[in-house]
């Protein structure tokens, strides 16, 4: 007769408990691999160091044809010395107006509408030209002309300094920019002349300019209006002035008409020229860097540095020259001071590109260094016009990918602001698409060499935490939408993710982005043969699945999901045959030793997403139901061996190991239970112990069903089960014991613990793990209550030793806690003493109370060593 404690035991758990859709602790996620559910693990893709720096490696999707160079020739005459010059020449489009005749000959004259007479003189066309060329030179000089060679009314225009923009509230008074509030008080006192080229207009102070009208329809409504008709037909109009003045003046010009610095004499006397004349002797090197080197400190001390000092023209002409020298210590020495001079233009780009050529040598990264050129890269990204100097900020990007890829830079370039700087970059260009519809020029170019940065600072954890708290993840994101057809781009962004999700907090940042999946889904889709590519996208996925069961859901979910995953395991077991078809007859070469091949290494990865949202206990139903999942997995398993690629036999394994805890109706895995019974007999004979333990995890799933315990005992499996207990590894003996459990519960079968030395080794296997583990101690008290379920006498059932070493083992347990060291966090540790207490001790002391029920005690019991 059972007692009433006995009858709870009589209804045998199965080994894997069915898994209960709930909130888990922090403890459970962390016990998670004891589980029937397992996540897998595998490494992140390798990603070759390129052997040249270049704008865009040898796996570039660009052809040499529709990319900027890397190579490239680079003098003096590449900069252009208008740029040297602190006032701007701009020249406006010729304007193609008619002259026409004046309508009476009463008519006042006007400059604007006299006929051009050709002179007659030979000697005065001479003398024109020569006026003429003196007067084009003095212009592009920004010299202004002399009194004496212009007429009495042009005189006028040439001394007015003072120009009012009309249809705009800023108006320009002595080349300042003013707003409207600040133009009326600079007008009360400056009598003043509006001109526009060749349109004369006085304008006498008026009342009007100290009221409250506003000033720009003040200024539009003075003058003459009858005067205004007669010229309308060949002068440009307000509207037609505003327009081209608009056209002609870009942001750099506008930067370059701010007032200017006064140079104080005597500091440019005894403190530049010296140097200056120092650096045109040209003697050596050496000199001429220390040189170099001076006058930059001499700039910085007299506030000369910048685009708005006057004798800034002679400093950049002189610098310019020596760019020829060739030197690459004193290029960067010059391109340091060029840039602290604020160039803009087509010389910002000579300079980005004379920086970049000398990058493009590893060996000057220390010249790089010590001369602190990086700082004045990154203010260019900082300070610059993106949309103007594209192109500039293309070889400025490339040079500092080439030193990002240098370890001794990192901390440099974070501490710098390199992070947020580029993130805004990126920020900038998505912007200018989403607003604009369409990219910026070069900016394709410029993303590939800006993620490509990115992706070499990730590696640093100050760099990740930067990511995550500025919303890097993000823009990055919208890029991938954005530039879904430029495959390099996005293989970069893929690089940088995939290196940002090996890390916990990384995943769950881009996992909250609910986007990425559709992004990632529509990636493998249009790029599903690009093996570089898709196996960062589905090592992602991977790590994204791994432990947010939320991320698996909504995984799943996406349309075509489940469908995309299995249409790239067959691309590519399909390339793995293929290559295995036209490897070499005979080839004798042990290929347990070769890296797993790319088509290899893309089943790996999709066997490990697989297995992890098979977790899922919505989505790992279906997985099991699936014929085309289950048997892509059994043909995986049936033609690679272990020998062949071990972590895709592995890990498949283990993704049948989770199909294969679901019982549902119409599982396929329940269907073929036996064919793969047989398959993974090849695992359990092998020399690979990882393999076994996958082996031997699944069995304990199957040998739930009664046709598979017939197998294993027909197939001798239980004594390799029992042999396993021997293994002093942990989760080999819960596993073994596992299977052992479900053996025993037909009666039939109970007495294979006793081959062997089942029950011996199960005892040990007690005494050994149980004080820390828990699960396995109650894996082996569970398989000895159902072997000892007829039991008359309790040595006859167990044998006198393992009796007495069980009544003292089952004694001591009950009256200690759970030892765990100090490797345990508190959480871990309470959930642990928690179920000591609660399914443990209950199943310990009933089969304590069994065997002593049934033992009689003949002499003291010896104290067994724990």
């Amino acid at each position: 007769m059972l007692s009433s404690n006995d009858k709870k035991l009589e209804k045998l758990d199965p080994f894997y408990r069915p898994l209960v859709s709930k909130h888990k602790t922090s403890a459970e996620i962390i016990s998670e691999a004891r589980n029937a559910l397992r996540t897998v693990r595998t490494q992140r893709p390798f990603t070759p160091q390129e052997d040249q720096r270049k704008l865009f490696g040898p796996a570039s999707s660009r052809t040499p044809e529709n990319r900027p160079p890397s190579s490239f020739s680079l003098h003096a005459s590449s900069f252009e010395l208008s740029d040297s010059r602190p006032i701007s020449g701009t020249r406006l489009s010729p304007l193609e107006l008619k002259p026409k005749a004046p309508a009476s000959a009463s008519a006042e004259e006007d400059p604007c509408l006299s006929f051009p007479k050709p002179p007659v003189d030979p000697v005065k066309i001479r003398r024109i030209s020569s006026a003429r060329a003196r007067l084009f030179r003095a212009a592009s000089q920004g010299a202004l002309l002399p009194d004496r060679s212009l007429p009495a009314e042009t005189k006028k225009t040439a001394e007015c300094k003072e120009m009012v923009m009309m249809g705009n509230s800023m108006v320009k008074i002595n080349g300042i920019y003013l707003t409207e509030s600040n133009t009326i008080g600079h007008l009360k006192s400056h009598p003043f002349q509006l001109t526009y080229d060749g349109g004369l207009r006085e304008i006498k102070q008026q009342e009007g300019f100290k009221g409250t009208t506003s000033l720009p329809s003040r200024l539009g409504s003075g003058g003459d209006q009858g005067k205004r008709r007669a010229r309308a037909s060949s002068c440009p109009g307000s509207s037609d002035l505003s327009r081209l003045e608009t056209k002609a003046v870009s942001k750099a010009n506008l930067q370059e008409r701010d007032t200017e610095i006064e140079v104080d004499e005597v500091f440019w006397n005894t403190r530049i020229v010296p140097i200056l004349h120092e650096l045109e002797k040209e003697e050596n090197i050496e000199t001429i860097c220390a040189a170099c080197t001076r006058l930059h400190h001499a700039l910085e001390e007299g506030n000369m540095l910048g685009n708005k000092f006057k004798r800034r023209s002679i400093l950049l002409k002189t610098l310019y020259k020596l760019v020829d020298v060739g030197s690459d210590l004193l290029s960067l020495k010059l391109a340091k001071i060029i840039l602290a001079l604020k160039v803009s233009r087509k010389n910002l780009l000579s300079v980005c590109k004379l920086i970049f050529k000398i990058s493009r040598n590893e060996k000057n990264d220390s010249l790089i260094q010590n001369d602190n050129i990086l700082e004045s890269l990154l203010e260019v990204l900082r300070s610059e016009d993106l949309q103007t100097n594209s192109e500039a900020f293309l070889y400025c990007m490339g040079t500092i990918k080439f030193i990002s890829g240098n370890p001794r830079f990192l901390n440099e370039m974070i501490s710098k602001g390199a992070v947020e700087i580029l993130t805004y970059l990126v920020k900038q260009m998505n912007e200018n698409t989403k607003k604009c519809g369409t990219h910026l020029p070069n900016s394709g170019h410029l993303l590939v060499q800006a993620t490509a940065t990115l992706r070499n600072l990730v590696d640093s954890p100050l760099a990740r935490s930067k990511f995550l708290s500025i919303g890097t993840l993000p823009q990055l994101c919208t890029v991938l939408e954005q530039y879904m057809d430029d495959k390099d781009v996005c293989t970069n962004i893929a690089r940088i993710f995939s290196k940002i999700t090996s890390y916990h907090d990384g995943c769950a940042v881009l996992a909250n982005y609910p986007r990425c999946y559709a992004l990632f889904l529509n990636l493998l889709n249009k790029y599903q043969k690009k093996q570089d590519l898709v196996i960062r996208i589905v090592f992602i996925l991977g790590n994204l699945t791994a432990k947010n069961n939320q991320a698996r859901e909504h995984f799943s979910k996406e349309q075509g999901s489940i469908q995309t995953l299995l249409s790239l395991f067959w691309t590519f077991y399909q390339l793995d045959l293929h290559s295995l078809r036209q490897a070499p007859a005979g080839a004798d070469q042990p290929i347990s030793q070769r890296p797993p091949s790319e088509a290899e290494d893309v089943l790996i990865k999709l066997t490990r997403v697989l297995a992890n949202i098979a977790i899922h206990p919505r989505i790992g139903p279906a997985l099991a139901t699936n014929p085309q999942v289950v048997g892509l997995l059994l043909t995986t398993l049936e033609y690679k061996s272990l020998d062949e690629c071990e972590e895709l036999v592995i890990n498949t394994t283990a993704t049948i190991n989770n199909l294969s805890f679901y019982q549902v109706k119409d599982s396929i895995i329940q269907d073929k239970k036996l064919s793969l019974a047989q398959l993974l007999l090849k695992l359990l004979v092998s020399n690979n112990m990882d393999g076994i333990l996958e082996a031997v995890r699944v069995f304990g799933n199957l040998s739930q069903d009664h046709d598979i315990c017939d197998f294993i005992v027909q197939n001798n499996v239980h004594k390799f089960m029992i042999a396993l207990l021997d293994a002093k590894h942990q989760d080999i003996c819960f596993s073994a014991c596992g299977v052992l459990l479900n053996l025993t519960v037909d009666r039939d079968k109970r007495v294979i613990l006793k081959e062997g030395g089942g029950i011996k080794k199960l005892v040990d296997c007690l005494r050994d793990f149980g004080p820390t583990d828990w699960q396995l101690a109650c894996l082996v008290c569970k398989t000895l209550w159902n072997f000892s379920e007829n039991i008359t006498n309790a040595s006859s059932c167990f044998g006198d030793e393992d009796t007495n070493t069980l009544l003292i083992l089952l004694s001591s347990f009950l009256d200690e806690e759970l030892a765990l060291d100090g490797s345990f966090d508190q959480d871990l540790k309470n959930y642990h003493k928690l179920h000591w207490e609660t399914e443990f001790k209950p199943v310990a002391q009933q089969l304590l109370n069994r065997i002593q029920s049934h033992h009689t005690f003949l002499e003291p019991l010896p104290v067994p060593s724990l």
